[in-house]
């Protein structure tokens, strides 16, 4: 559930900083529209529900949205979010936690391809420090899952119990070359980060 709830709040954040201010309506349909229903187990119930927890906790605050052009002032949805100071800094911890810490619960993948998806909010420098910090761990996983190969079974282990560990290698090796060619790829330069020329995706919009 952690990994989930991570997920949900990181997107609900980063989808109301990217705008500047939105309803519920407006981050729903966005997140749906990018089917962070289906990578990230966004449940539509969950987005009203961590707009609503946010703004108690006051990293969102609400305005009145029923003046918007496009916005129906009959409608469900009049009040509006944007982010506060502590807002903005939950976001980029948020993003920072889930580009570098590979937690170990069920629901991992969720918060990693949350934080994938705003990374260029980040200065490119910043970005590759934290996805360096995942790689080591990432690395270190694998010499464990090496380690349980090679002598899991002189623990008194059934000999079938060596596919679970070839399957734990497998999957680390995959992440740990997706990984270096992502850094790869943004020491080349390659993406428009926060720090660089150009309006980089996630970043609030200059007419909010």
């Amino acid at each position: 559930m952690g990994g989930t709830v991570s997920a949900t709040r990181l997107l609900v954040l980063g989808v109301v900083r990217m705008y500047g201010k939105a309803h519920g309506y407006q981050v729903r349909r966005e997140l749906l529209t990018w089917s962070a229903d289906k990578w990230a187990n966004v449940k539509p119930g969950s987005i009203y529900h961590a707009l609503k927890k946010m703004a108690e906790e006051k990293l969102l605050a609400e305005v009145d949205a029923s003046t918007d052009a496009g916005t129906d002032a009959s409608g469900p949805d009049r009040t509006a979010y944007r982010l506060t100071d502590d807002g903005e800094t939950e976001f980029l911890l948020l993003l920072a936690r889930s580009l570098a810490d590979d937690e170990d619960t069920a629901q991992r993948g969720y918060r990693l391809t949350a934080g994938i998806t705003f990374v260029t909010a980040l200065p490119r420098a910043r970005a590759i420090s934290l996805l360096r910090h995942r790689l080591t761990r990432m690395e270190g996983q694998r010499t464990t899952s090496q380690d349980l190969l090679s002598n899991g079974t002189s623990w008194g282990q059934p000999a079938h119990v060596d596919e679970l560990y070839r399957l734990w290698l497998a999957n680390t090796e995959a992440m740990i070359g997706w990984l270096e060619q992502l850094i790869g790829r943004l020491e080349r330069g390659e993406y428009v980060m926060a720090d660089d020329d150009g309006t980089a995706f996630g970043e609030p919009s200059s007419t909010s």
